[in-house]
């Protein structure tokens, strides 16, 4: 707010206060905000950091199973007991609310299928290609999890940063232009009640020669 564009009056001077004091306690507020995203960040990475190392035990895990499946099955019996599966998995994506901030909320749904519902033969499919099925949903349950908490941190840096611009808005921009204001509308105020002291004591003075 440059100087010269206000008007150095006493109702100016008491809006200007008003604005510092409100502009003052946004700036601890949003100081609050971003520290404690920073927190929800900090447990959101640790979080972050251990499915990734889920993710890829399960897939190795996974890739083993299967590779042992297609040796000893062979790589048809594999692929039809694939094929024969009724059901697909099924993701419901919500929201949550972190600090105020939405985040997404993934839930798996017909993940985990009993071997009676998977479509392929109990009797006439090796424990093999059971243990392919089960290691497969392990690894796709995970990845679903995972994909929610790295959403939700990448979310969560976005926020940050915006509300560290905000701060940093206020703190060195916003709160010493509305306080330089403030100086130059009382630094005129106070000019301004000593020149009309001195014209009254002039008044005064040419009234007293003059009677």
């Amino acid at each position: 707010m440059p100087s010269h564009d206000i008007t150095p009056t006493r109702s100016v001077l008491i809006e200007l206060k008003n604005k510092i004091k409100t502009t003052k306690n946004g700036y601890k507020i949003m100081k609050m905000k971003r520290d404690g995203l920073i927190i929800e960040f900090f447990d959101i990475m640790e979080k972050a950091k251990e499915m990734r190392g889920s993710v890829a035990s399960d897939y190795q895990a996974a890739m083993l199973k299967i590779a042992i499946a297609r040796a000893v099955e062979g790589e048809i019996a594999v692929k039809s007991a694939a094929y024969a599966l009724k059901t697909e998995p099924k993701v419901k994506v919500g929201s949550k609310s972190i600090m105020g901030m939405m985040v997404p909320k993934v839930e798996a749904d017909v993940i985990h299928v009993d071997i009676l519902n998977k479509g392929y033969g109990v009797i006439s499919t090796s424990p093999y290609i059971e243990e392919v099925s089960v290691a497969f949903e392990k690894l796709l349950d995970t990845i679903i999890r995972a994909a929610e908490i790295e959403t939700t941190m990448k979310r969560l840096l976005d926020e940050i940063e915006k509300t560290k611009r905000r701060v940093n808005a206020m703190e060195f921009k916003l709160i010493p232009e509305l306080e330089e204001a403030m100086k130059f509308v009382k630094f005129r105020l106070e000019e301004m009640d000593r020149e009309n002291t001195i014209r009254l004591k002039f008044l005064k003075g040419k009234g007293e020669a003059a009677e």
